[in-house]
């Protein structure tokens, strides 16, 4: 018995033995860090996980990219922005519906048919002094989101339709939102709990950061600094879940006369705006969206940006006013945040 009792025992560690040589360890988990250039922009993405996605991260840009971009001659948007009619992709329908949404919620104050004001002004309104008030008015017809619309063709294809062939989309506004939110589902898909994705400012963050703190974002104070080099923080936020967008003057204007005029084309008058919100910072259930009402607030002014973000229970606003729109050499600030904004 002895003898038996021993074979046994050994046959039970020798099985045991051939167990753990053939279960794989488990692979640790750590914060890894991408960063770099993409869609005209910089890029910062920490991330959880127990591997690197750069290169899935890269692959996701490129097919963005091949979506979404402008400058890609031949990207979807650039191919229906050459059309009457024109075939869509998935990103493209994401960002079509967003747009209408907050297209409806401003009254028109965000409007993707802004292309043709836009390349009229020229970037940075590098144009103005040549811009006349009869080429304004020539363009708004063709401007306006009621002049485009989806159609199903058979099961799988979904084509954009234009009412006016001279309607043309910019995307500039809702794009750079939308990819922050293709990365972070991304990070979602592969295993990722605890991640900030940070696209030329726009954020998506979840979970806490490596010290197991949440996320701390920063919202730049607005200073007339028109090479980008003096970056001053207005206020920090500590976030755990969140979906943030910022759009800002105050590095994009030019005096008219003693008069301030941003960047920011609104597409209901063809004329940049004038009034006194420097930034508007946006929550929202999406970057993409968020990054849409940001822009939408810089249309419209902190009063009425205000009145539209309190009716929209998804969303909440932080905005910084100037006390004046004429140039001087001391503006005092003051911050004015909706009732739902989240520090």
């Amino acid at each position: 018995m002895t003898r038996k009792r021993l074979l046994i025992t050994t046959a039970l560690i020798a099985l045991a033995a051939v167990v753990l040589y053939f279960v794989p360890d488990e692979k640790q988990t750590s914060f890894h860090k991408n960063q770099g250039k993409v869609f005209g922009t910089y890029y910062a993405i920490q991330y959880e996980c127990t591997d690197d996605l750069h290169d899935s991260i890269q692959a996701a840009f490129k097919a963005f990219d091949a979506s979404m971009s402008m400058f890609n001659p031949q990207s979807t948007l650039s191919r229906i922005n050459k059309t009457a009619i024109g075939l869509t992709d998935s990103y493209f329908r994401d960002m079509y519906f967003t747009a209408l949404e907050v297209n409806r919620l401003s009254e028109g104050a965000f409007d993707i048919t802004v292309a043709p004001l836009v390349n009229l002004w020229g970037f940075g309104l590098k144009n103005r002094e040549h811009v006349t008030a009869e080429q304004v008015a020539e363009l708004l017809p063709h401007i306006g989101m009621n002049k485009i619309g989806l159609m199903n063709v058979g099961d799988s294809l979904v084509y954009l339709v234009k009412s006016d062939s001279l309607v043309q989309l910019d995307a500039g506004a809702i794009a750079k939102g939308q990819s922050c939110d293709m990365i972070a589902a991304l990070l979602t898909r592969n295993g990722c709990n605890n991640y900030l994705v940070d696209i030329g400012g726009e954020i998506v963050a979840r979970g806490c950061n490596a010290e197991g703190n949440p996320w701390r974002i920063g919202i730049t104070r607005p200073i007339d600094d028109a090479l980008g080099e003096i970056n001053e923080v207005q206020a920090v936020l500590q976030c755990s879940d969140i979906a943030m967008a910022t759009s800002g003057n105050y590095r994009n204007f030019y005096y008219d006369g003693e008069q301030k005029r941003s960047h920011t084309i609104d597409p209901r008058t063809g004329y940049p705006v004038q009034h006194s919100l420097l930034s508007a910072t946006v929550q929202s259930n999406s970057c993409m969206r968020a990054d849409a009402l940001a822009t939408a607030c810089m249309v419209l002014g902190y009063e009425r940006a205000l009145q539209m973000i309190e009716t929209d229970s998804l969303s909440a606003c932080y905005l910084i006013v100037a006390d004046s729109i004429t140039d001087t050499d001391s503006v005092t600030l003051r911050t004015i945040h909706s009732s739902r904004w989240k520090e």
